[in-house]
């Protein structure tokens, strides 16, 4: 069985996609089969890598609205390299999802379209919707661990405090397997009194913080082209940060697939 992991917040430009994508990167160079799942409609991670249209074979055409979509998930997969696969993504998502709350199970249907490709990967990453809404709930209804990027600021702390609280009742009433693997702050300079006050804030918090990840413009120039910070500009201080990151992370995927091995 994979180790699923979804990337999200509620808020928009935490960087969830730059993320999803470069640790999707990190553990496909490190020998894990790794299938990147982009369940937001506005398919910023479809682009990212370098997919530019997915209509009509996209995770819409899986995942379907008051019934199931023609279209299993293998038949939508694209490769990007021999270890790393793509979920495509793209607007007609926003129809489905407002048509999927007429259905039964409907927070477990991107559930049900994983468990058809377990077999083909060590590693799925989902990169969620900026909310709380019904495509997000099913990746979380999916996942067995959560990771939050987020900006060091007041208003987006407030913002996450709130999403915590939409995780603790998934949680709750959905999936109670679900682990917050940490928060990343994202955007981060250590220069300034006020990222390093909302770090400080986050450190004295319950939650794991995670390897702050600064801003460049290299990374934007990346994404652009198809690419990650590890694969663009290997000597960046952020992809520095992101490769530690992803030792973090990798840190917890082992430990979960340990805990599959010696489960009874």
């Amino acid at each position: 069985m994979p180790t699923i992991i979804a990337v999200a917040n509620n808020k928009g430009g935490t960087a969830k996609t730059t993320t999803a994508h470069t640790l999707g990167v990190y553990f496909s160079r490190g020998g894990y089969r790794v299938l990147l799942v982009d369940i937001d409609p506005q398919s910023s991670l479809t682009n990212a890598c370098g997919v530019k249209s997915a209509m009509s074979r996209s995770l819409a055409e899986v995942l379907g609205g008051s019934h199931a979509g023609p279209l299993s998930l293998s038949e939508i997969i694209r490769p990007l390299t021999p270890s790393l696969d793509l979920a495509p993504a793209d607007k007609t998502l926003v129809q489905r999802e407002l048509e999927m709350v007429s259905r039964m199970g409907r927070e477990n249907v991107l559930k049900k379209a994983l468990s058809t490709v377990v077999d083909n990967y060590d590693l799925i990453l989902i990169d969620c919707p900026p909310s709380s809404g019904l495509l997000t709930i099913n990746a979380l209804s999916a996942a067995q661990g959560v990771l939050c990027p987020t900006k060091p600021s007041a208003q987006d702390l407030r913002g996450l405090g709130l999403f915590i609280q939409t995780l603790l009742e998934i949680r709750k009433e959905i999936n109670p397997s679900l682990v917050i693997i940490g928060i990343v702050p994202t955007f981060y300079d250590g220069r300034t009194l006020h990222h390093r006050g909302i770090l400080q804030r986050l450190e004295e918090g319950r939650m794991r913080v995670l390897q702050p990840i600064g801003q460049s413009i290299r990374v934007a120039e990346a994404s652009a082209l198809g690419e990650t910070i590890l694969t663009y500009e290997p000597d960046n201080p952020q992809a520095a940060a992101y490769l530690e990151l992803g030792k973090q992370v990798e840190q917890w995927v082992k430990s979960e697939l340990k805990k599959q091995q010696t489960a009874p």
